[in-house]
């Protein structure tokens, strides 16, 4: 009596076998991987030729083949041939190669089967047979999308079957130049357990075909479902078996697709393809960096906070995109960090780099980022310009005119050096761009006739120089109305009188007022004692202003104040506050004041690199240095503790 087979088990994810059932997998550590693989029956040799004839092409023999040196084999039969779609050859590295076979996977909806019977229909007008077989659709079907799409070529035939024994018969008769099969879940062989589309099938379709492509010269193309992650439905060992896995993206509702290469043994897997979904199917996109900004050329880079364009360096493509970010006051316990096309992780490292390095307060703060056009960027060389979008919604304050950003940002806040520089830049002056800021290592090689380049080594001075002036929020409700005023007096709003001594890009606009020592320093995330407190005082006598700027993590000694002035001193009342420096209790500058005031500045500050004072509004701060504030009020440094 023949023994019973026993089952085995199989990982859907890299393909190894075991004896047993296993919940993590021995070989690759994926979890639920397990499947069960069909028994081995016990074909006889006769049948197995016979299985083999069936789906090997004419002429070729079950002999097993012998060695040969590999200096001997021609390789003129594996040329490429270009598929008629200069957007795929480019995926592709120059053209599709004769004998390969390739899987096509992506999303319902996303334009797989578009793509492909697009290929087939180019491929077909040279004059070559080419076979386009589907699994789920009918031939009325098919063709009503293929006239749709233009002119039907007369060498390109249809064939709507699922049984892949037939499918192989009738291409080794038809001996067609490209095969695609739409779609590999849908296609079933006789003799394996399992319906179509389970992992057997396609693991044993898929060979099949591989089997067919290298015997028979002809390319192949796969087209494959994917799962809920993303990755091609079936087992994983679909995408070792074939020689490039393309992959079309872009959000379902817009009307772009990029196509990437996730594996190419012919080409580079950094290349990209772009094309436009249409009426007629999907048009090639010939200047892609055109369709990714939001706005004419030359004009991308609007007076909106939060907007900045990158260079993206797309395989041998320079690519300007538009990124968009919105920094808004958290109502949630933990803020929320939300991303469309770009890496929330990344997003992170860069928002605790423009808090830690820069002094950006966004702890409190929720960002959302998006690229515009439905395009993912993966490229490092895209961190600054994310990074200047969330500081300009964050300051209210655009990037400067027709500005494009190109840099990679270290955890230490420097801007480091990125691939191919040159032709980034050259894109962007082509484009109608007039300043590029890039790294200053690299502002020798970035040098193009018509762009201004700006050096940046540091994220702080890529927000200085390419950040412009702050921009004024809408008006307020009624019930602010008495807040906003509190802006307004000899300086104009918020942050006025500062920018007009030139410590414009200085000044940095709080999304709350802030209205101590604490908050302040909470805010700008630095020391207490680098916030300038700025305290008017009335003398008792004479009734006239004294101002004393004292670092925050002190207090004022009035008795050591009123011997150096001469007399005894009192806290200004808010009307007295206001009547004398035009600013209202919570918002005086150490400067730029109705009239000039005697001044005394705490010697405690002179110590620190640099700090942080009111700028006219509660919602306002300024950085600046102890030396250029003394310089500026006129002060006498004193010890006022």
């Amino acid at each position: 009596m023949p023994k019973t087979a026993k089952p085995h088990f199989f990982c859907t994810a890299c393909g190894n076998e075991e004896p047993r059932w296993f919940g993590r997998c021995p070989s690759c550590g994926a979890w639920n991987t397990a499947a069960e693989a069909p028994p081995a029956g016990a074909t006889t040799g006769a049948a197995a030729k016979s299985q083999r004839a069936r789906w090997a092409p004419a002429g070729a023999s079950g002999a097993p083949r012998a060695p040969r040196p590999l200096a001997d084999v021609d390789v003129a039969a594996a040329k490429r041939a270009s598929t008629g779609l200069a957007e795929l050859d480019r995926v592709l590295g120059g053209g599709v190669v004769a004998g390969s076979i390739i899987l096509v996977g992506g999303d319902p909806g996303i334009g797989k089967s578009t793509l492909m019977l697009q290929l087939a229909a180019a491929l077909a007008s040279r004059g070559q047979p080419v076979l386009y077989v589907s699994g789920e659709e009918s031939e009325e079907q098919v063709r009503l999308r293929a006239e749709r799409l233009g002119e039907i070529p007369a060498n390109l035939y249809l064939l709507c079957e699922t049984d892949l024994e037939a499918v192989l018969e009738a291409a080794a008769r038809l001996k067609p130049v490209t095969l695609v099969a739409d779609s590999i879940q849908t296609l079933s062989r006789a003799g394996l357990e399992g319906g179509p589309g389970s992992v057997s099938q396609v693991r044993e379709c898929g060979l099949a075909l591989l089997h067919y492509a290298k015997g028979s010269n002809a390319a192949v193309f796969l087209v494959g479902h994917v799962t809920k992650d993303g990755a091609v439905a079936g087992p994983r060992v679909l995408e070792h078996m074939v020689d490039a896995v393309l992959y079309p993206e872009g959000e379902r509702y817009q009307h772009y697709r990029v196509l990437r290469a996730a594996k190419n043994r012919f080409g580079a897997t950094h290349e990209l393809g772009v094309f436009e979904m249409t009426n007629h199917g999907l048009a090639e996109v010939t200047n892609p960096s055109e369709a990714f900004l939001s706005s004419a050329p030359g004009a991308a880079s609007r007076a909106e906070p939060g907007a900045a364009v990158v260079a993206s360096l797309e395989g041998s493509r320079p690519l300007l995109v538009e990124v968009q970010a919105l920094v808004s006051t958290s109502f949630y316990a933990t803020p929320q960090r939300v991303t469309s096309g770009f890496d929330p992780r990344r997003l992170a490292v860069l928002l605790a780099v423009l808090e830690r390095r820069v002094g950006l307060r966004l702890g409190r703060h929720d960002v959302f980022v998006t690229v515009t056009g439905g395009l993912t960027l993966d490229e490092p060389g895209t961190d600054l310009g994310v990074a200047l979008a969330a500081a300009s919604s964050f300051a209210s304050r655009p990037l400067r005119e027709r500005t494009v950003a190109i840099g990679e940002v270290s955890l230490s806040g420097e801007v480091r050096r990125v691939a191919r520089v040159e032709s980034r830049v050259r894109e962007a002056a082509r484009l109608g761009f007039a300043r590029a800021g890039v790294p200053a290592v690299q502002a020798g090689e970035a040098k193009v006739p018509g762009i201004e380049i700006v050096p940046l080594a540091t994220l702080r001075e890529a927000i200085e120089a390419l950040l412009g002036a702050k921009v004024e929020r809408a008006p307020r409700a009624e019930g602010n109305a008495e807040r906003e005023e509190q802006g307004t007096g000899a300086g104009g709003r918020r942050g006025e009188a500062i920018a007009s001594l030139g410590l414009a890009n200085r000044v940095f606009e709080l999304s709350h007022p802030v209205r101590t020592a604490a908050e302040a320093a909470a805010a700008v995330g630095c020391d207490v004692r680098q916030i300038a407190k700025s305290i008017i005082f009335m003398t008792v006598h004479t009734k006239r202003p004294v101002l004393v700027v004292t670092s925050g993590a002190n207090r004022v000694n009035e008795e050591t104040l009123a011997t150096l002035v001469g007399e005894p001193l009192a806290r200004g009342s808010a009307g007295f506050v206001r009547e004398q420096t035009g600013y209202a209790i919570g918002g005086v500058p150490p400067l730029a004041h109705r009239q000039q005031l005697e001044t005394f500045l705490d010697l405690d500050l002179m110590s620190l690199d640099e700090i942080w004072a009111a700028a006219g509004h509660p919602n306002a701060l300024f950085r600046v240095t102890p030396d250029e504030l003394l310089q500026m009020s006129n002060a006498r440094v004193v010890s006022v503790t």
